[in-house]
């Protein structure tokens, strides 16, 4: 049976801690591929702030292009309106029955997968694997995210809420191991505003990306 696991979010941009996570949990769970996955209209988000999708995915297929096992999905970038976990993935769970999934997020997407839509349908169709955030990060690392911000990185806090959720939900919760977000989308794009290099916090391609099209710039 194939194990697939999966990275969304706005990847806005894709950066270097994105692709840490994903080669973690590749290597942690054995997975065979992992689907990066740009969201379409993520409904949790500032529009304003967000590049097209078609920019989105370009920069995230520069990012992933050199890695065989690393995948670039456009599920969810070719939807019209919001988009939702839990539906993509029982689309994912029809073209694919016998696939195993295993999707990829931040601690504090964890602490707040209660809010996002159908909870209870998410948990019936994958393993949720979550990384550590190291402090001042946002969560890049997911579909979806709280509105509100959640500091409680601490493994110990992080095993709580995994067991918290398992007993509630019956739900398939791993945590990856010595595995801390430490850069994020948001202080990547502030870096930009204010001439700030980016280097080493982006693939080197994506970087070239930006610099060209002048992206998040004032």
């Amino acid at each position: 049976m194939e194990k697939i696991g999966i990275m969304g979010g706005t990847f806005n941009p894709i950066h270097n801690g994105h692709l840490a996570i994903a080669q973690k949990a590749k290597e942690q769970f054995a997975l065979d591929k992992v689907l990066f996955m740009p969201s379409g209209v993520p409904y949790m988000k500032n529009q304003q702030e967000i590049q097209p999708v078609s920019i989105r995915c370009e920069m995230t297929a520069l990012a992933i292009r050199e890695i065989p096992y690393f995948k670039l999905s456009d599920l969810e970038a070719v939807e019209q309106g919001n988009t939702y976990t839990c539906q993509t993935l029982e689309k994912l769970k029809s073209l694919h029955p016998d696939a195993d999934y295993y999707f990829i997020l931040g601690a504090d997407s964890l602490y707040a997968i209660e809010e996002w839509r159908n909870p209870e349908q998410i948990f019936r169709n994958c393993t949720i694997l979550a990384a550590a955030r190291g402090e001042g990060t946002e969560s890049d690392a997911s579909l979806e995210r709280s509105a509100s911000r959640n500091d409680k990185t601490d493994n110990g806090v992080l095993q709580t809420q995994a067991q918290y959720l398992r007993e509630k939900y019956l739900a398939s919760v791993e945590i990856l191991e010595n595995a801390v977000i430490t850069v994020s989308s948001t202080q990547i794009r502030d870096r930009l505003r204010h001439g700030i290099s980016i280097h080493g916090l982006v693939p080197e391609a994506v970087e070239a990306y930006i610099t060209k099209n002048h992206l998040y710039q004032s």
